[in-house]
């Protein structure tokens, strides 16, 4: 079966329905940057000025989320005075078994005039960063084999990811890290599919292969933004070790313990980029 992730019809729907909510604020509304928060990041939220929140189940086409520290709502936001759309939650392959389900909320993004997509995750550190710290991410390897772009018809599908992290964004990103005195870690982020967390096996093998991460997201998004023709930058909440690589046993209750610690710095770096950004 055909991909039908950018049928034109539901997708303008999802955009009409926002743009209808723009146009209620009090100021015009037009954001050219975007915001995925990843598990328990949720408290980024409390930094911005929130002009209006909209559920994902009240958007035609929106996906639903089903995962603790994901509330599924859009955010139409004033960062640091800067407008941005912020996205509270995301659909995870483990969820449904489909790759490209945050195909049409990457869609309608782009339908509303966003041209850089910011990306955040909670992951596991391979050694190159400690629990609660940020790490950027430079390039990432997809051990899922799974593609948003499966059935997509056009041409479009080959997408170019040599680039998928924009080397301008991430400059901007340690210069802000540097200025505010946040140890900003780089490294490569390996999708695995979860739910389950890895074993020790598997987390010596993804070091061995160069990743300095582990996680259950972010990389779909990545292909899909970057089919949209958007720039990426992503970060990497450190929410714990690999399996294995301390004597804890994993589970999604550090996630959500560690993520709001590192929210504070996630704000910080957002800001400063932002500035760039809107220049």
């Amino acid at each position: 079966m055909a991909n039908n992730m950018n049928e034109p019809s539901t997708v303008q729907k999802s955009v009409d329905f926002i743009k209808g909510i723009q146009s209620l604020l009090p100021k015009p509304f037009t954001a050219k940057v975007a915001m995925i928060l990843g598990s328990g990041l949720g408290t980024v939220t409390e930094q911005a000025e929130v002009l209006a929140e909209i559920s994902y189940s009240d958007i035609p086409g929106f996906p639903e989320t089903g995962v603790a520290g994901h509330s599924g709502s859009v955010l139409l936001t004033l960062m640091n005075g800067h407008p941005l759309i912020i996205l509270n939650g995301r659909i995870h392959f483990y969820e449904q078994g489909d790759a490209s389900a945050m195909a049409p909320v990457i869609a309608t993004l782009k339908g509303l005039g966003v041209e850089t997509l910011i990306l955040t995750n909670a992951a596991g550190s391979l050694l190159n960063a400690a629990p609660g710290s940020v790490m950027m991410i430079k390039d990432y390897i997809n051990f899922t084999g799974q593609s948003p772009l499966f059935g997509v018809a056009d041409n479009n599908r080959f997408v170019s990811m040599s680039k998928a992290y924009d080397a301008q964004y991430r400059y901007q990103l340690r210069q802000v890290a540097e200025k505010n005195n946040i140890h900003l870690a780089q490294g490569v982020y390996a999708w695995m599919v979860g739910p389950q967390f890895e074993t020790p096996a598997e987390i010596r093998a993804i070091r061995m292969m160069g990743a300095d991460a582990v996680g259950m997201s972010t990389v779909p998004e990545t292909i899909l933004a970057r089919y949209h023709d958007m720039k990426v930058a992503a970060l990497s909440i450190i929410t714990n070790y690999g399996a294995g690589m301390e004597d804890v046993r994993l589970s999604h209750e550090q996630t959500l313990e560690y993520a709001p610690k590192a929210a504070a710095k996630v704000h910080v770096l957002i800001s400063g980029f932002l500035d760039y950004l809107y220049i």
